[in-house]
């Protein structure tokens, strides 16, 4: 097997059987998970249907073979083809969603997939859940990953007085932990609701001695995140799952023409969320279909940080989320720093606290417009003051990556106008805070 093409081999348990000569086999154990949190032992009051197993499984075996196959080895060190083989209950309902999982991977990724499907065998016996009322389960589930957006939708959320329970999926950040459990504890201070945390593992590790190096872009992370919080909606009967990210992230426009497609992330792009809406339609019974929407899809940063203030919580609560998208490495000593400062979602989060709260005063690694900085430290602000200082049209929204036929451009377009006014209020700020140059 060659990086050039990857071939991966999903086993539904490690002594399942053994894959076709030069794939690589994959299964739950190259994931680092705590045992009382395994895929088969979730805090849910009821089974997930069959095709919410099955879609999980994809998720996982997608997200592995992601970090297995490197860009590096592909002939433009960025698009790779990677075929896999995953066991699903439902060949046949997999096979004529086949199309659409293709464009929902091609759009995440930006790579060359194809996906087997094969007949379920040998299933692990797991602890099933015991059932509860309809009344029991939980009435809303989103997305928690301890970051500004769903900490809002969070916030909000736990402050609407309901007798059933707000189910919050999270994915462990590795050394900040701390972090996450701090924000979801000032969401437990405001509820009106009973509030459930359910807590994942994002780490693939390759075997010890295997001398694999793991892939570090990792596009489809966001589509391992949905597929979670999918399942666990099917299991508890929750018609919509929410993916809070504001809008200016969502559509997530290049800054230049070398970060267009999946150089930049597409998690809850609307055209991501309408391929998987799809996929789950097309192997879901009727009765069981779950919709994934992103309830921030119109608000700007700034706008989000207004929801999560006047739901209660204060600007250090705000301060204390995880936006970056490139974290530093931990010290030795001393708590580990969240926010590097200089990649682009630590600029947008930098403008959205500016404009709920005036200031911010997260602690940064850097500031991309000290000038001790080099050029390559500071090329994501000298991108935005370039984009920002161009005209932006509805033509724009759609030179990257298509819109679904329900899209809204005009609302589109309006919400990334917004954005940019925060960020060039962001700009100004931050020129006055700069040192002057001698003359």
């Amino acid at each position: 097997m060659t990086e050039a093409h990857a071939r991966f081999f999903w086993l539904s348990h490690p002594d399942a059987e053994a894959p076709p000569p030069h794939w690589q086999s994959l299964h739950d154990a190259v994931y680092w998970e705590r045992p009382s949190r395994g895929p088969d032992r979730r805090p849910l009051l009821a089974p997930a249907p069959d095709w919410a197993d099955d879609l999980q499984r994809v998720a996982r075996a997608v997200f592995a073979a992601d970090r297995y196959a490197r860009r590096a080895e592909s002939f433009d060190h960025w698009t790779r083809r990677i075929t896999l083989s995953v066991p699903v209950t439902h060949p046949e309902r997999w096979d004529r969603a086949l199309p659409t999982l293709m464009a929902l991977l091609g759009t995440v990724t930006g790579d060359l997939w194809e996906v087997v499907f094969r007949p379920m065998r040998g299933r692990s016996v797991r602890e099933r859940p015991l059932t509860f009322t309809a009344e029991d389960y939980a009435r809303d589930v989103a997305l928690f990953s301890g970051g500004l957006d769903s900490l809002g939708w969070a916030a909000q959320q736990a402050g609407a007085p309901s007798p059933r329970a707000l189910l919050l999926v999270s994915f462990e950040e590795r050394n900040f932990e701390t972090l996450q459990d701090q924000v979801y504890e000032a969401v437990c201070g405001l509820r009106q609701r009973p509030v459930r945390r359910l807590v994942q593992s994002q780490t693939v590790r390759a075997p010890r001695g295997s001398g694999i190096k793991l892939e570090r872009t990792t596009r489809s992370r966001g589509l391992l995140y949905a597929a979670t919080a999918v399942h666990a909606a099917a299991a508890e009967r929750i018609p919509v799952v929410h993916l809070p990210e504001n809008g200016q992230l969502a559509l997530n426009p290049p800054l230049s023409a070398a970060r267009a497609g999946a150089c930049s992330t597409r998690s809850v792009h609307p055209w991501t969320l309408h391929h998987l809406n799809r996929v789950i339609s097309e192997v879901a019974e009727p009765s069981s279909a779950i919709r994934v929407e992103n309830p921030f899809a119109t608000l700007t940063k700034g706008d989000v940080c207004a929801v999560a203030r006047d739901a209660g919580l204060p600007q250090r609560v705000l301060e204390a989320t995880l936006s970056c998208g490139t974290p530093p490495d931990r010290h030795p000593a001393g708590p580990p720093l969240a926010h590097c400062g200089l990649c682009y979602p630590c600029l947008v989060r930098r403008s959205g606290l500016l404009r709920a709260f005036g200031d911010d005063r997260t602690p940064y690694a850097a500031d991309p417009w000290d000038s001790a900085l080099d050029a390559d430290r500071t090329r994501n602000w000298r991108a935005l003051r370039r984009w920002l200082d161009r005209e932006w049209s509805v033509l724009d929204l759609v030179a990257d990556a298509p819109l679904p036929p329900d899209a809204q451009p005009a609302r589109l377009l309006e919400v990334v106008e917004r954005s940019r006014e925060e960020l060039r209020a962001l700009v100004a700020w931050a020129d006055r805070r700069a040192p002057r140059k001698a003359s």
